[in-house]
């Protein structure tokens, strides 16, 4: 797969939000996205997976088959779990997902409606679909954000399984999950470029470690209707967060 002078811009006369990114994917990588938000990550996924087209430039010989699980499942749908799965595996011609509902430990969602479910079992939902086809490209949008703990750990061995059988796995990931996979790339996205870093990153950055790195406790004032919307996406992301008063 190549990129090839990809730039994209949401409208004509606006700045680019990617620029001349140039790279080349090949079957067995994993590429590891990062980038400050609002640098362009989302952006840069969603035309690696084609759903959106580059402005100009051009990407070349995308695997037919790709799964793209977004950081913020669509669950505005009118579908519990299971109906939601059924119509999607219609859309993938008949894709089982049945076995990864059961290792990503879906049971107890199947029956709920997709509004009723916690960022954490909505986004398994949107590993479920992703998955599901066996896509010869797989591209995770912050796929540890929310996750339990059994649920992380699985993601490793998916990733790991996908690219043994020639697969590509793209991950935007602040909590570097797959950091500890062997050969894995580096890619950020600064000012709109996308660049590769030759330097792993420390390992203490980690999940596994986190508990092990100093922490700070950071005080914040916000309006008290907002509250338990920022506790909740705090909470997502991997942050303790509490509510003091």
């Amino acid at each position: 797969m190549r990129l090839s002078k990809v730039s994209f811009r949401y409208r004509r006369r606006e700045p680019f939000v990617i620029q001349d990114a140039d790279a080349r994917l090949d079957p067995g990588d994993v590429i590891e996205l990062t980038g400050v938000n609002g640098a362009g990550k989302s952006t840069l996924l969603r035309l690696l997976a084609g759903l959106a087209r580059p402005t100009t430039g051009t990407i070349a010989d995308r695997p037919p088959i790709v799964g793209f699980a977004p950081d913020r499942f669509p669950a505005g749908q009118p579908f519990t779990v299971t109906a939601y799965l059924h119509h999607m595996s219609r859309v993938r011609g008949g894709a089982r997902w049945e076995p990864w509902a059961e290792r990503l430990n879906m049971g107890h969602l199947l029956g709920l409606p997709l509004g009723e479910l916690s960022k954490g079992s909505a986004h398994k939902v949107g590993l479920t679909q992703a998955l599901m086809a066996e896509p010869g490209l797989l591209i995770l949008d912050e796929p540890f954000a929310g996750l339990d703990a059994d649920t992380r750990e699985e993601l490793p061995s998916i990733a790991t399984e996908i690219v043994g059988r020639g697969g590509i796995v793209i991950a935007s990931d602040h909590q570097g999950g797959l950091r500890a996979l062997p050969a894995v790339r580096h890619w950020s996205v600064v000012d709109g470029h996308l660049k590769e870093s030759t330097t792993k990153p420390l390992l203490t950055d980690h999940p596994a470690v986190t508990s092990e790195r100093p922490q700070a406790t950071v005080a914040v004032t916000l309006p008290a209707a907002e509250l338990q919307h920022f506790l909740a996406r705090m909470r997502g992301e991997g942050y303790q967060a509490e509510e003091t008063g």
